[in-house]
């Protein structure tokens, strides 16, 4: 089964603030690459952000060979910004083209590190290309970083990060580790994050049949597909629900 790439993008987009870099106010650290940007011309940095809203605008709309062009106009203005290069990795993600994907979100990372939403980026490619291990320890560092952070209309994502972290623990052969997290919410939860976290730990008891129960359940209580989208296509890139979605052709994947 090849991956699902809906949930990638959907996540990215929301995390990754896609708008030119202000300067930081006078009484903030800046960090080296807000320096470099905030000394440009102003000409040229009023020319960088037109030229990069115009490739959010474009990327939004799903005219990503228009994007990359007109992010290559604003990286020629200027090049070291995280947000332009969360974007050009974006578009590289749907391209499938996934090692540039990291090189974009790698730099990013360095430029401004322990930022959620950039590790989270890496943390999905990892996921999507089977770098189990990795995906561990980045879903590990988001949740660290951003669950103090946490607001209500953050929930849905939070949530399916730690999912995320729980079939990859799952692949890992780490069990235990596993269970624990599926009993970290209950049912009152305002996400399917128990019932999909009660499936992936049936499926991995090869417990097919109240595997899918659990999710029908989901179904029935979160009816918004916006909501449950994600994590329908996170069980189909996973590829661990056979039962459900129609097998798994990941020869190495943990029963």
């Amino acid at each position: 089964m090849k991956p699902t790439f809906r949930a990638i993008l959907f996540c990215l987009l929301p995390l990754s603030a896609l708008r030119a870099e202000e300067p930081a106010a006078p009484v903030q650290k800046q960090l080296p690459y807000q320096i470099e940007f905030s000394n440009l011309p102003e000409e040229k940095r009023n020319a960088y952000g037109t030229a990069l809203a115009e490739a959010q605008r474009l990327f939004g709309e799903k005219r990503v060979f228009e994007a990359v062009e007109k992010a290559g106009a604003a990286r020629a203005i200027f090049e070291n910004d995280p947000t332009l290069l969360t974007l050009m990795g974006a578009c590289q993600v749907e391209f499938r083209n996934f090692d540039k994907a990291m090189e974009y979100f790698k730099k990013a990372d360095s430029l401004t590190p322990d930022q959620p939403s950039i590790i989270f980026n890496i943390a999905e490619l990892n996921f999507v290309t089977k770098d189990w291990e990795a995906a561990e320890t980045n879903l590990s560092k988001v949740i660290r970083l951003s669950e103090a952070n946490v607001t209500k209309g953050d929930i849905q994502l939070s949530r399916l990060v730690e999912f995320k972290l729980l079939l990859t623990k799952l692949k890992l052969g780490k069990k235990d580790e596993a269970a624990q997290l599926a009993k970290k919410y209950d049912f009152l939860d305002d996400s399917p994050y128990p019932y999909y976290a009660e499936a992936a730990i049936l499926f991995s008891e090869e417990k097919d049949v109240a595997a899918e129960a659990a999710i029908a359940r989901a179904n029935r209580i979160f009816r918004n597909p916006g909501i449950l989208s994600p994590w329908q296509d996170t069980m189909v890139e996973f590829g661990y629900v056979k039962g459900f979605f129609g097998g798994d052709e990941d020869p190495g994947a943990t029963k």
